[in-house]
């Protein structure tokens, strides 16, 4: 018998509809729920995958640890009440600290910002949010009075002209992408506009693409309101009544459009194309993300977006609006609740009025008076020995943050460690005092909010493994234990959310945009039937903030940001050698790789981390494509695989930030990047970092394919990539030679069964058997710098492989009959791999529509038709087919 579980996904913030179904012998398997308003059914690659990443007991963290021995759940907490109850009394609550994350579920949220901010005294709660959203965050704060974001994703389709500025939405947030894909088609007179450094696959729906320099986007969203200025295209009387900061005199020193091509590297043909389409386009949705907000800057670029929308009366009604595209689950649920060290519940501030509501509300009198440490301050504070003790929740900083070699010395020092995770072996973790075993996607039950103020249900419909808890009963049981047990007598995620939503009420009057008092959730079955539902609920039952023209400031006018004080251009004064290290996403990865890490379909897309370099720059430093580099900052240096893009500019190089050192050598990939952030809302410049680049040659490279997962290897360089029945490990080094048995032993730590010296090739190759008679480990190295992996060997991973002469195939290095070699993923959604998709080609199929109907690629999430549109230009035979 199956039973099917509607619940949400745990990956980015479109927030889609999931069906889970779990069959008798416990397998697991995963659709698009068609009547979740933001997918409509549709699940992109990692979405698709779910079930694949799903695990209860290898890689999970199962029981309760203290300095490194299991104990009970009473001792974890009563370690953790008492060591916290002590440091208050000794150096104040201030010396305590709590680093969330979007990943947890409002619930869990909503009951440790309650604890710190209400019971310990310290707004040191921050969030990993802090990494992606917060300039948005504060952007709409000035503007709004609120973090109200102000469209919904029927904005994207309804509207007449989309830009797309700092967003790869087509692999960051792909049934986005394909929602307005499949509105272009149906209204072919859509505009697309993208706004970005690189080619991204988002541009295969642009009708336009400018490849702006990098941090230039402040002259370049500057100039364009200068223009609609000059060229009478504002909204004067909406200026005039609902906005307040209007000035003319600041657009008079705004770069003009003869100026703005020499500023953004952008010709005049096209920006004088964009400016004319933006002026005379009364329905446009400017549609932002991590391009805009990691950056120093953020919080102004955010604001100038924001500005051209309040200044041609483009906000509040339908295909119209700044909006700003959440990058995390839940990043929209924190923020409710007051996850971030910057704002407190329900969408308040530090307000003295607002402290007194929240300490009456709570029965507390111990509400801060003023906003608490960011991320980044509030770990340079743990380094400088004022926060005593940490509790890190489902987040990685030792992965995510800026500078990570520092923070985790900064860790290894720190007094209380305490980290809550659902696996047992992130960067995190190992630094730990104590750990807390949670619970994972499937397990845990509670809402979220998607990037278009949707709620909805994560229902679990797994059991709970080992002794993992749900986050928000750890941290109730802490408040417990610490005096507080008339505030946290929660038992189930339905009381916690119903306190929730009667704050977000209270004392409310309109006063603020986030009310969901009036949600029917009277008893535990109304929560557990709740239907995804967006906020505020109009009269005409239309979700749309803003409608009425009604801001949340003091007057209730919108208020334009200054831009007078912008210092952007910060790569300006770079040394000349230098270039701009772009960091991002790519298309089937997520986050550090805790869970997308466990899929071999959407391992196979990208095994390895690159630096991506445009042609003509890897020809003057000298780097071969596939061969390797040393990428150096004032911060760390990495040795990277080279690969090469033409769709770069070519004084930048972009380098995917999900590897860490749990996959990786070269992880993890921000410790390059630097602590400058935006000095408004605290969030590091990821996208503008500068670092050099140098070739680096290695001594060896090799190949290892292992049945069950080992140690980190220990060689200069490595990659760890989960396959279908095996592990792969891409493996260098840079030093003089080792002999090969030291190589072997170094790599494995066992004795090997067989090896073959191949001299002709420069090439030694290994071979363990099992006690079953299987192949369970095997080696190929090489000192030649054209080695090629022998991928085709994974083959004996997927057979019983027990004859002397199958395994004398791979020592002597002849493929076995039968056997192929990996090839790259192109489709994870349907399992179709490059040399599938490339024989198609070579048939005549020159249509991704034809590869779609004849393999299927292409045909779920879509994310992987730009790739197969490329794949089909670069067949010498075919034509040349739009998508």
């Amino acid at each position: 018998m199956t039973s099917t579980t509607r619940t949400t996904c745990p990956y980015c913030g479109v927030g889609c509809g999931v069906l889970a179904s779990v069959d008798a012998s416990e397998a697991v398997s995963i659709s698009g729920d068609p009547q979740h308003p933001a997918n409509r059914g549709r699940l992109c690659s990692k979405g698709s995958a779910l079930a694949d990443t799903i695990a209860t007991d290898s890689g999970r963290l199962l029981q309760p640890q203290l300095n490194g021995e299991t104990v009970t759940w009473d001792v974890a907490l009563d370690t953790l009440a008492q060591r916290w109850l002590a440091i208050r009394e000794e150096s104040g609550a201030d010396a305590l600290a709590f680093y969330a994350s979007g990943q947890m579920l409002t619930e869990d949220y909503y009951v440790a910002n309650k604890l710190m901010k209400g019971f310990v005294g310290t707004a040191n709660i921050d969030t990993n949010s802090r990494l992606c959203m917060s300039s948005a965050v504060a952007a709409q704060q000035y503007a709004f009075g609120v973090d109200g974001v102000a469209c919904n994703y029927s904005d994207l389709e309804s509207c007449d002209l989309l830009v797309l500025i700092g967003s790869n939405l087509a692999w960051c947030h792909p049934v986005l992408y394909q929602r307005i894909k499949a509105a272009r088609e149906r209204r072919p007179e859509m505009k697309i506009v993208v706004i970005d450094p690189r080619r991204t696959a988002t541009c295969e729906i642009a009708d336009l693409h400018l490849p702006l320099r990098p941090d230039t986007d402040i002259p370049l969203l500057q100039g364009l309101l200068r223009y609609l200025h000059e060229q009478s295209a504002t909204d004067s009387d909406f200026i005039a009544a609902h906005t307040s900061g209007f000035s003319a005199d600041e657009l008079a020193s705004a770069p003009d459009l003869q100026t703005l091509g020499n500023i953004t590297a952008v010709n005049d043909a096209d920006l004088q194309c964009f400016f004319d389409w933006f002026a005379a386009t009364e329905k446009t949705v400017t549609a932002y993300s991590m391009g805009i907000n990691q950056a120093s800057e953020g919080t102004l670029k955010a604001g100038a977006i924001i500005n051209l929308h309040l200044a041609t009366g483009r906000i509040g009604k339908d295909g119209c609006g700044p909006f700003s595209i959440t990058g995390q689950p839940n990043a929209m649920g924190g923020r409710e609740v007051g996850g971030l060290a910057s704002t407190l519940a329900a969408h308040m501030t530090f307000t003295a009025q607002n402290r007194d509501r929240l300490n009456r509300f709570w029965g507390s009198t111990a509400v801060p008076a003023a906003p608490g440490l960011k991320a980044l301050d509030l770990f340079e504070a743990i380094e400088r020995g004022e926060v005593r003790s940490v509790w890190i929740m489902a987040t990685n900083p030792l992965a995510s943050l800026p500078e990570a070699a520092r923070w985790k010395r900064a860790l290894e020092a720190c007094e209380f460690v305490v980290v809550s995770d659902c696996v047992n072996d992130s960067d995190t973790l190992a630094v730990a005092d104590l750990r807390l075993p949670a619970l994972g996607w499937g397990e845990k039950s509670g809402t979220v909010t998607n990037t278009e103020r949707c709620i909805s249900r994560q229902r679990a419909f797994l059991s709970s493994p080992g002794n993992a808890k749900a986050d928000w009963w750890m941290v109730s049981e802490v408040g417990k234990r610490m005096g507080y047990a008339d505030a946290f007598r929660f038992e189930s995620p339905a009381d916690i959310f119903r306190e929730h939503a009667v704050l977000s009420g209270f004392e409310n009057g309109g006063q603020r945009d986030f009310d969901i008092s009036d949600w029917r959730l009277d008893s535990d079955e109304d929560y557990e039937s709740m239907e995804p539902q967006q906020w505020p609920i109009l009269e005409n039952g239309t979700s749309s903030l803003y409608r009425e023209k009604k801001f949340y400031t003091v007057d209730g006018k919108a208020r334009f940001r200054p831009m007078a004080a912008s210092q952007s251009l910060q790569l300006a004064n770079a040394a000349p050698e230098s270039l701009v290290l772009n960091t991002g996403r790519v298309r089937d990865h997520w986050h550090t790789l805790t869970r997308t890490g466990r899929s071999a379909r959407l391992s196979e897309h990208q095994h390895e981390p690159t630096l991506s370099v445009h042609p003509a720059r890897a020809v003057k430093l000298g780097l071969p494509s596939g061969g390797f580099a040393r990428v150096s900052s004032e911060h760390a240096k990495l040795t990277l695989r080279v690969t090469l893009d033409e769709n770069l500019p070519p004084d930048s190089v972009f380098v995917p930030m999900h590897w860490t050192h749990s996959h990786s050598a070269a992880g993890p990939i921000n410790a390059l990047v630097g602590t400058e952030r935006d000095a408004l809302s605290g969030e590091p410049a990821f996208k503008h970092a500068t670092v050099t680049v140098a070739p680096a040659t290695s001594a060896w490279q090799g190949l290892m394919i292992t049945r069950t997962p080992l140690p980190c290897p220990d060689s200069d360089y490595w990659v760890k990539v989960r396959g279908d029945d095996y592990w792969l490990y891409y493996l260098a080094g840079f030093k003089a030679p080792l002999s090969i048995q030291t190589i072997w032993s170094s790599l494995t730590d066992m004795e090997y069964t067989t090896a073959l010296l191949d001299s002709k090739h420069e090439q030694v190759r290994f071979l363990r058997i099992d006690a079953n008679e299987r192949v369970s480990c095997l080696l190929a190295v090489s000192t030649a710098e054209n080695f090629e992996p022998p991928l085709w060997a994974a083959s004996l991973f997927r057979h019983e492989i027990t004859s002397a002469s199958d395994r004398l195939a791979f020592l002597s290095g002849v493929p076995l009959q039968g056997s192929t070699t990996i090839s790259p993923t192109i489709c994870s959604c349907n399992g179709v791999d490059q040399a599938t998709i490339n024989a198609l080609i070579a048939t005549g199929v020159n249509t991704t529509a034809g590869i779609t109907a004849q393999c299927s690629a292409g045909g779920n999430c879509g994310s992987c038709l730009p790739e197969i549109q490329q794949m089909i230009n670069e067949a010498p035979s075919s034509r040349r087919v739009a998508l």
